[in-house]
This record gives structure tokens, sequence and C-alpha cells, in this order.
């Protein structure tokens, strides 16, 4: 492994300090072996380096969280033909790489942001991985039984190929389903299972379309089929519909804080099977190496896909949290997702939302990490977000 320069103490690009065994910059993630010592510009965008280990491996980058907070806006994509952000001599590709270093360049998903009267989601890259491969499609409809929110959140399998398009198209599918079917009238249930079969048939059709070339660190995920997780909340009037199949997760927090906060969801995974079959207390079950290998995902090397409803009738208002692992892996309990949810969440989703990935980041950001909060009751037809 080579070694930084004794006379190299500031990155060449964005002039961030440097340690003696920095091999990449954790401010703008160049790579310090094949960025000749040139002068850089300064980053206007606050970004700083944070206060976690190196980590080395085929995802594993140290990435700057947002100073402050994290930014109102999404990150712009690099433009194809563009100057390269590490080596700022080589041009970028059609696929976000540098054609003289072959630098990933920053891409729009790496932080995503959405608010509307009802809803509000973030998705964040977090600070190890080298893209986000996680995704989100919430809205707002008014229909003749009131207003009706629906959120779909997804995690690409990053042990499969084109992890980031499973999860995309997941959602895209899932949610154009839901809105459809609740348009022309189909209860929650029936609308949600359907979503999440059409979903998980648009994840497998991933795996017969061309792949690209082998991206950046890939070679090793050519042999598996785009796969993801997948999960759904609707509020329409007092009824709450969750669907999942996977690990992501949804939670149930009131604002009356002296009253039981819930999970909504039951993981498809190796460690929900040994509790439920009595073989492990579920600390014992998560403190195991293999806790989180999936039992259930969609994509088309899935055994079958079995869909995963549930409906509740909440009797006070609150919020629904709609995650992946990303951020329960640093809240797992009901309990402790309530202690990080604001007191007013239900009025101020988005400022919700930012908390949690906030959280996440601070707790160490080891993965991607996405959140979508939906108020309860949703709000009245024509109410804006506070």
């Amino acid at each position: 492994m080579s070694q930084l320069p004794p006379q190299l103490t500031a990155c060449p690009v964005c002039h961030e300090p440097l340690e003696p065994a920095d091999n990449f910059c954790g401010g703008c993630g160049a790579d310090l072996s094949a960025v000749p010592a040139a002068p850089g510009r300064a980053r206007a965008d606050g970004w700083r380096q944070p206060d976690t280990p190196v980590v080395r491996g085929a995802d594993d980058y140290r990435l700057a969280p947002p100073a402050g907070g994290v930014p109102t806006q999404p990150a712009h994509g690099a433009t194809p033909g563009g100057a390269c952000a590490a080596c700022r001599s080589g041009m970028i590709d059609k696929d976000g790489y540098c054609e003289h270093c072959g630098h990933a360049q920053p891409r729009e998903r790496d932080h995503m942001e959405h608010e509307s009267a009802g809803v509000a989601a973030v998705t964040d890259r977090g600070l190890r991985h080298h893209r986000n491969e996680d995704a989100y499609a919430v809205s707002t409809t008014d229909l003749a039984g009131g207003r009706t929110v629906v959120a779909v959140v997804s995690d690409g399998v990053s042990s499969a190929s084109r992890p980031d398009e499973a999860s995309a198209a997941a959602c895209a599918a899932a949610h154009a389903a839901l809105v459809e079917d609740l348009e022309r009238g189909a209860p929650p249930r029936e609308a949600t299972h359907r979503a999440i079969v059409l979903a998980a048939e648009a994840v497998a059709g991933l795996a017969a379309a061309p792949a690209p070339r082998p991206r950046e660190h890939e070679h090793y995920r050519q042999e598996n089929a785009p796969a993801c997780t997948i999960v759904s909340a609707i509020v329409t009037g007092d009824l709450l519909t969750v669907g999942w199949v996977g690990d992501s997760r949804a939670y149930w927090v009131p604002d009356d804080r002296a009253t039981q906060p819930a999970r909504l969801t039951e993981d498809d995974s190796w460690a929900a099977q040994m509790v439920a079959a009595g073989l492990m207390s579920e600390a014992e079950a998560y403190a195991d190496e293999r806790a989180h290998a999936i039992t259930g995902w969609l994509g088309a090397d899935a055994y079958e896909v079995e869909p995963h409803t549930a409906s509740y009738h909440p009797d006070r208002p609150g919020v629904v949290i709609v995650c992946t692992d990303g951020l329960w892996n640093y809240a797992e309990s009901a309990e402790h997702m309530a202690a990080v949810v604001p007191p007013d969440a239900r009025t101020r989703p988005l400022e919700c939302a930012r908390r949690l990935l906030t959280h996440a980041l601070d707790g160490g950001g080891h993965d991607n990490v996405t959140v979508a909060v939906l108020p309860f009751p949703a709000p009245r037809e024509g109410a804006g977000s506070a």
C-alpha cells in the first residue's frame, strides 16, 4: 500500500488537512496515491472531515458528513465530459467515472430530500460506501375518502450486481402501483400486496436486461442477480397499512411518549428466524455475525416472494418511520427509535428525517441511510407543512 509523501500535509484538491497514513482525502475523497501535489481550490460546500476510522474494502470509504447538519438540496451528479473532482485532469465518462484515474464522481443520489404535505423523506450515502444503493418514492394524493399518503423505501443488496438499480426499480414500480390501485378504490392491503409483487417483477426483469460493463469494485458481484428489500406505508383516514419483504422496517411513534411505540414489521432475516424458533433470545441473535443475513428479498434469484402486509388503527396521533437498516442499526428497538424522534415530528417531518439521518451518521454511518416520515393522521386537504 502506497504511503503519503512526508511533505504532503494537505489535500492538493480541497486543502483538507491530512494524516501521514492517509491514502484518500477525508474531505473530497481524492485518491492521494494518484493525485499529483498540484494546487487546488478550496471547497465551498462546508463539508468537514469526520472523526471516524479509515476502513479499507471493496465498498468501504471514509466520506465527509455535512457540517452542522445535512444539505437541503440534492448533490449534483458529475456531468459527462467534465473534469474529474479527484485528479482534475481526466474527463468523466457516461457512467460517472474518471477516464484517467477511475475515481467515481459525486452522484445525485448521494443525498436527496423530499417534503410535501403529509410526508418527508431523506436518503444519504453514509460515511463508508462509495455510492447510495437505497431509494425511496413518496407522494400525497387527495382521494374520495380524503388525503392519502404513500411511502416506499428500498435497500439494494450490496452483494448483488447493480443494487442501486434494483432499489430504484422497486420503488418506482411499487409506488406507481400503489397510487393507481388506491385511486381506483382498492383496499390498502390488497394494493400493497400487488405493489410488492410488481416491484419484485421489475427487479427480476433487470437480470434479463443487458448488463453494463462491470463498475469499479464490482467484478465480484456479477454472478448475483440484482436484488433489494422493500417496505411501504400508506396513511389514509384512520388506517395505517404497511408491507415489506426483507429487513427494511416501519415503526410507530406516538406523539404522547408516555404511550408505547411499536415496530410494525418483522424482518426476513436469520436473526428473526432464530428468535421465532425459540433458539436464541433477540439480544443473542442480533449479536451474531449472521444476524443481518436476509431470508427474503426481491430479485430473479429469490426463492419465492411472499409479501407481508399488516393494517393498524392507531387511536392517537403520531408518526410512522419507514427506513432501511442504515438507520435502524443505530436505533433498533421501538423505544430507541422513539427516543431519537423529536417531539414535533408530526408537524415537522423533514426536520425529523434529518434528525434521524444525523443520528445514524453520528453513530458511524456504516451503511446508506434512508428514512421516510409520515404524520398520522394525514394532514387535511389543503394543509401545508409546518
